[in-house]
């Protein structure tokens, strides 16, 4: 997450940029602290590794993105969100969106309770809100909120304060909802893509928490995308190993704070005072300077760039695209 590129070679994810997430992002409704706002951004405008553009169709028909959330702790899903596109002969895209309880949230969520049927999807710069009992929804092109000097990571961590972001867009999709649907607790909550393919519905990207596979190459990240938050122990060792090479960390301090990391989902109380990485995560939190300061074991702490200018004060809360 937050890698805007997360197959290989900075390429995306099953080669679709549509399948690529970007962020993650949960936050108590600014003025109603009784609903939660909860963003996935996916489908980077640009690639990395060319200066061409990716393609104009937000999102890929019949995949699936998905909001997965444990309500008890054991980093399985109890509760899904489960949102599906569909595309008509005249470049437009319509939501369907699943809600699924119990076991079955933890599975492909092509099945559930839906919540709203057809939602239009936004392609200019007007945010098209789909409101459903309780719920609100956006999908569609918007700025990416993502802040970073990428130019200067890649100058070996020599950092300016040029924002890469500045005019870059994703699709995002944007849910608020009653924080009673979360149920009683704190939860843990990722995300994931799923492409349909003649072999059938394959994970292409998940994460929760922002940066995570930076840690990981080769097989490694491929094995990472495609698994499971529940089986993220295995890749401790892999996490600890980086952070000691980077960071200097004694290999008993790596593991520790790779613990922390894993497994991949970013904790949110509705309840409690929102920022990262204590508590959710909100368009304006640095998570890239905790995460500069986390690998480096504190010898590089920032990037020198902040929160974007054009974020809304209402929702869908991001910015509207800029082409």
């Amino acid at each position: 997450m937050s890698h805007h590129a997360s197959g290989p070679n900075f390429g995306f994810p099953r080669g679709d940029a549509r399948l690529d997430m970007t962020d993650l992002y949960a936050f108590t409704k600014p003025g109603d602290t009784a609903k939660s706002i909860i963003v996935l951004d996916v489908h980077p405008s640009f690639r990395l590794d060319s200066p061409e553009p990716t393609t104009k169709e937000p999102f890929a028909p019949g995949a699936l993105y998905e909001f997965k959330i444990d309500t008890d702790g054991n980093a399985v899903a109890d509760l899904s969100y489960s949102v599906q596109f569909a595309s008509s002969g005249d470049e437009k895209q319509s939501a369907t969106v699943r809600r699924i309880q119990g076991k079955r949230a933890a599975g492909v969520g092509d099945e559930g309770e839906v919540i709203v049927q057809q939602a239009p999807v936004s392609v200019g710069r007007e945010a098209l809100v789909t409101k459903a009992g309780d719920y609100r929804f956006f999908f569609g092109w918007r700025s990416d909120p993502f802040f970073f000097d990428v130019n200067g990571n890649f100058n070996h961590m020599q950092f300016t304060g040029d924002n890469f972001f500045t005019d870059k867009d994703v699709c995002s999709i944007v849910i608020e909802l009653p924080n009673s649907a979360l149920g009683a607790n704190p939860v843990g909550i990722c995300a994931r893509t799923v492409g349909q393919t003649r072999e059938g519905s394959i994970q292409a990207d998940r994460g929760g928490r922002p940066m995570q596979a930076v840690f990981l190459v080769g097989e490694q990240r491929e094995a990472y995308l495609s698994g499971e938050p529940a089986n993220d122990d295995r890749f401790i060792g892999v996490f600890a190993h980086e952070l000691e090479h980077t960071g200097g960390y004694t290999p008993e301090d790596a593991a520790e704070v790779a613990r922390t990391l894993l497994p991949d989902m970013l904790s949110y109380d509705p309840t409690a005072p929102v920022r990262f990485p204590h508590n959710g995560r909100t368009l304006t939190d640095d998570v890239v300077d905790v995460f500069l300061s986390t690998l480096t074991n504190g010898k590089v702490t920032g990037d020198k760039v902040g929160p974007h200018g054009d974020l809304l004060d209402e929702f869908p809360y991001l910015g509207p695209p800029h082409e």
